[in-house]
């Protein structure tokens, strides 16, 4: 909430008042309230929802609206002076065929100008183009032809290191459903290729790009004894793409990667526990949850992030709170069933948060829908770990019939694939036996001494058991 407070604050009166009028004409009465609320009045959030008559969570999303409707509107302030170029851009016919050749170079330079300041290499490559054939007859033709071919290769390198940081977050989503050695040997293949890419040029959007890709392989897929001496530290990266970002404040996709990398300087404090510091770009990454889902995945691994919003609440006891608030945080999120990896952790979120919040039955349909609408034979390792969450729901809803068929197929896999590396599952299965069993004496006590043999879950692939809290709660409701 203090970041829109803020945003709001900052507003200059001009665009104040044009976003209020807007809200008006729209017949959006209780966004213009808030809206008024927070630039002119010192209201709490409670007193607020109470003029308004609405709940937390309608409070939350009418929030969330009011954000989006403000960042709109910045970004179509924003993007103008860039949309002029772009059409000055496609009138460049216009002006060779009307206006006599020196106003005609005149134009085309200063343009050029403009589009070097943006970085516009598509629109550059027609300028160049336009340039070399005004000087056929004069020495310059060779030097736009070279200006040419540059930034023709230049504007293929930048599409390559888009493309390859695109194959880089998709080969990730698979790892994390299988932790193979052979997608992390892939993974790390694509980064060298994308350095090579980078090598090529002295440009700050290939920089950016590169740095969404190695700030996530240091942090994810690479341990830190593992990173090069010689290697950029992730700090360093984030702080210059900041400064490219100021430098560069009217490109609207900067606008929006300002996101992407709020996100990644989340993980990063998160990754060396660097908590408070964390907490700083939350609440940012948190309101845009179903945008980041939604337009992300070209640029980060979005998903990433609910596992992180999950594991924060595990650490401050607020689990509990995650279901009230899934309805605004996924407004208008259409899940990508295609997208498997981040379908899968999207589901698991969603299951959690009813768990958390004692919804057992709401929280086993989300699974069971998952394991209907798509096959996990694939991902052998990540269906014991979905199938143990899904126990865990049978059992907490005293459901012996289901618990058992179930349990009995987890056992039957295990035996299958081999018992290495399933320590916890197999411990797992223990506890939820144990507290199935009506005679079994001292089951606190029992149960207690299973969780204690867990240990810390270190393997590579996403292991939702690992989001279950063990604590007191856990064991008394277990051995009730």
């Amino acid at each position: 909430m203090a970041k829109l407070k803020n945003i709001i604050k900052q507003l200059t009166n001009e665009d104040y008042q044009a976003i209020h009028t807007s809200l008006q004409e729209s017949s959006a009465d209780k966004s213009s309230y808030l809206l008024k609320s927070l630039r002119e009045r010192q209201l709490s959030d409670n007193k607020i929802m109470d003029e308004l008559g609405v709940n937390t969570n309608a409070y939350y999303t009418l929030r969330s609206r009011l954000n989006q409707k403000i960042e709109e509107y910045l970004l179509q302030q924003m993007e103008s002076p860039r949309t002029d170029i772009l059409k000055k851009v496609a009138n460049i016919n216009e002006i060779i065929f009307t206006k006599k050749k020196a106003i005609a170079i005149a134009t085309l330079k200063k343009l050029e100008k403009e589009l070097l300041d943006y970085d516009l290499s598509n629109e550059l490559t027609i300028v160049y183009k336009s340039l070399k054939k005004l000087h056929i007859n004069a020495p310059d033709y060779f030097n736009y032809s070279q200006s040419y071919n540059k930034h023709v290769a230049y504007m293929l390198a930048l599409d390559k290191a888009e493309d390859l940081l695109a194959q880089y977050l998709q080969k990730y989503g698979n790892y994390t459903l299988t932790g193979s050695e052979i997608e992390k040997m892939g993974l790390t293949v694509l980064a060298e290729e994308m350095d090579n890419v980078c090598r090529l040029y002295q440009s700050h959007r290939l920089y950016v790009y590169k740095s969404c890709m190695m700030v996530f392989h240091k942090l994810f897929v690479l341990k830190d004894e593992e990173a090069g001496v010689d290697e950029e530290p992730v700090e360093d990266a984030l702080d210059k793409v900041e400064q490219i970002f100021e430098s560069y404040n009217l490109d609207p996709i900067y606008y929006h990667l300002h996101l992407a990398f709020e996100f990644l300087k989340l993980e990063y404090y998160n990754h060396y526990k660097v908590y408070r510091k964390a907490e700083k770009y939350f609440e940012e990454v948190n309101d845009a949850t179903s945008s980041l889902l939604s337009n992300y995945s070209l640029f980060i691994y979005p998903a990433r992030f609910l596992i992180s919003k999950i594991e924060r609440s595990m650490r401050l006891g607020t689990e509990g709170e995650l279901y009230s608030e899934s309805e605004g945080l996924f407004l208008g999120y259409e899940p990508d069933k295609d997208d498997v990896p981040k379908y899968i952790t999207y589901v698991i979120y969603r299951a959690l948060c009813c768990y958390y919040a004692e919804k057992y039955d709401e929280s086993a349909r989300w699974i069971n829908n998952l394991l209907n609408e798509m096959s996990l034979k694939k991902f052998p390792e990540l269906l014991l770990e979905i199938k143990m969450i899904l126990a865990l729901q049978y059992c907490m809803m005293h459901d012996f019939d289901l618990f058992s068929q179930l349990i009995n197929s987890v056992q039957r896999q295990l035996r299958l694939i081999g018992k290495v590396g399933f320590n916890h599952i197999i411990i797992l299965t223990k506890i939820l036996r144990t507290s199935m069993n009506e005679g079994k004496k001292n089951k606190e006590a029992k149960i207690k001494s299973l969780i204690g043999r867990i240990g810390k879950i270190n393997v590579p692939y996403f292991v939702p058991t690992s989001l279950i809290k063990m604590d007191e709660a856990l064991v008394s409701a277990l051995s009730r």
